[in-house]
């Protein structure tokens, strides 16, 4: 059985994980965090399911030699063609990701069961959240979308201006999204552009679309399963770790937009 007192280890391509940290952090302030960012490789969006899942499985052995209870893959694309390997890995930690928790809260908000997703190419392409919420809800109609370019835009800090109001405009009028109730946010990047894909369905659509951000739900689902197996920290001091495959200052720098924070990240020595 692993210490409670230990860390949670949270990966992700780059940046967009800090949005599940965030939210682990208000859900669970007792709980130290060790944060990799693979910085060297990102994007994985457009990347092979092979390559990230070797990505995946070095990033997991890394976090696993730092002592951690749990492993968040804190990343939509890794957590679509990586979770085996990841869970192989990780050698019978618990291992969480982004998939499920974001489809079950779309569920519990859609009533006509016609759910968008968008996400990076490789997302899309695997057809993880079809099947997901397959399982979940059989009736359920899922529309998908590739919104490649929301990422770069959100690095650049191209948020609430023309720019960013006409690429959302031009993905989310897609007539594939015309009845949906629900519509996943499938990467971590795009909690940040969340206001202004509402704001566009409040602009355009005679009913009400549901725009789900899965941070909070993932938050909640690694707070309720580490309650439920003993292994939340009551007691001890916090420590926050940052950790990126290849060191920028801008890095740093675009860390503000997520975490609302400063922080130092350091080079992980694999």
């Amino acid at each position: 059985m692993s210490n409670p007192r230990l860390p949670i280890g949270v990966f992700d391509s780059g940046l967009g994980g800090l949005t599940i940290v965030k939210a682990m952090q208000e859900l669970m302030p007792g709980e130290s965090i060790i944060y990799y960012g693979d910085t060297a490789h990102l994007p994985y969006g457009d990347k092979s399911a092979e390559l990230v899942r070797e990505y995946a499985i070095g990033i997991t052995r890394f976090l696993c030699k730092k002592g951690v209870k749990a492993i968040v893959i804190a990343c939509n694309t890794a957590s679509a063609v990586a979770l085996d390997a990841v869970i192989a890995e990780a050698g019978g930690l618990p291992v969480f990701n982004v998939i499920e928790p974001a489809a079950r809260e779309a569920l519990a908000h859609s009533e006509s069961r016609q759910i968008g997703v968008i996400g990076t190419k490789t997302t899309i392409s695997s057809g993880v959240y079809p099947r997901t919420i397959a399982g979940m809800a059989p009736e359920a109609r899922v529309v998908q979308k590739a919104t490649p370019l929301l990422v770069p835009l959100i690095e650049e800090g191209w948020l609430h201006n023309t720019i960013s109001r006409e690429v959302i405009e031009a993905y989310m009028s897609d007539t594939g999204f015309f009845n949906i109730d629900a519509l996943i946010l499938g990467c971590t990047h795009y909690p940040l552009v969340k206001d202004e894909i509402a704001k566009y369905f409040k602009r355009n659509f005679t009913h009400k679309v549901e725009v789900v951000d899965s941070s909070l739900a993932v938050a909640e689902a690694i707070r309720n399963a580490l309650t439920a197996a003993n292994l939340m920290n009551e007691a001890g001091k916090v420590e926050h770790s940052y950790f990126v495959s290849d060191f920028s200052r801008n890095f740093e720098d675009g860390a503000k937009l997520f975490l609302r924070q400063s922080v130092s990240f350091q080079k992980a020595e694999n």
